[in-house]
């Protein structure tokens, strides 16, 4: 997948920006999104130099002015190959932007590998995101993570995966995250340390 478009909730995973933090700054106008109409729904839908900037607030730019803030954010968007923004004329504030955008672009990968390993099919597990070729929820593996499980545990557990596609698992749920009521989970109601691994 070669995507160049994100949701809010991929945006916010790949800048390392919390979520709240990327809608704060959409109502605020510093970006703007594309909208599209699915149906009822709209969709807001942010651009690679939108997430560029949106990473730029995750490494410190949040702490300038809101001026300052948009005068970047412009530039970004106008110029998305700009290596460097200098804020006024001989002013001694640059924003270095190419270092940052490296090592998105080292994360927009993650996501589409993120995204190539995992199938959600009404016909499998009611739609549940799984792994590819497997049945084996990839919630499950984040929750398990998140509980104290370490990857060489889970893959004792679960030989069909990889450590890659584990590692994967808490990054793939937060840049997807679930609409609606959240789905039945009978695993996580149980502590790391008593998983029975099949």
């Amino acid at each position: 997948m070669k995507t160049t478009e994100y949701t809010p909730a991929q945006a916010s995973a790949v800048a390392n920006l919390p979520l709240p933090a990327v809608h704060k700054l959409m109502e605020r106008s510093l970006i703007r999104p594309r909208r599209l109409r699915h149906g009822r729904s709209i969709q807001r839908m942010l651009s690679r130099a939108q997430v560029l900037y949106l990473r730029l607030e995750a490494e410190g730019v949040r702490l300038l002015p809101i001026a300052a803030r948009r005068a970047i954010a412009k530039k970004i968007e106008s110029t998305p190959e700009i290596d460097a923004v200098f804020l006024a004329e001989g002013s001694a504030l640059i924003v270095q932007v190419k270092a940052v955008r490296l090592e998105l672009e080292q994360d927009l990968k993650k996501l589409e590998r993120a995204v190539d390993m995992i199938v959600s099919d009404p016909e499998i597990m009611r739609g549940t995101p799984v792994y590819r070729g497997t049945r084996i929820p990839v919630e499950l593996i984040a929750d398990m993570l998140s509980q104290g499980a370490n990857p060489k545990e889970i893959l004792e557990g679960y030989p069909t995966l990889d450590r890659d596609k584990v590692e994967l698992a808490p990054f793939y749920v937060q840049a997807f995250r679930r609409r609606g009521r959240p789905a039945s989970r009978p695993w996580a109601k149980r502590k790391a340390n008593s998983w029975t691994l099949h």
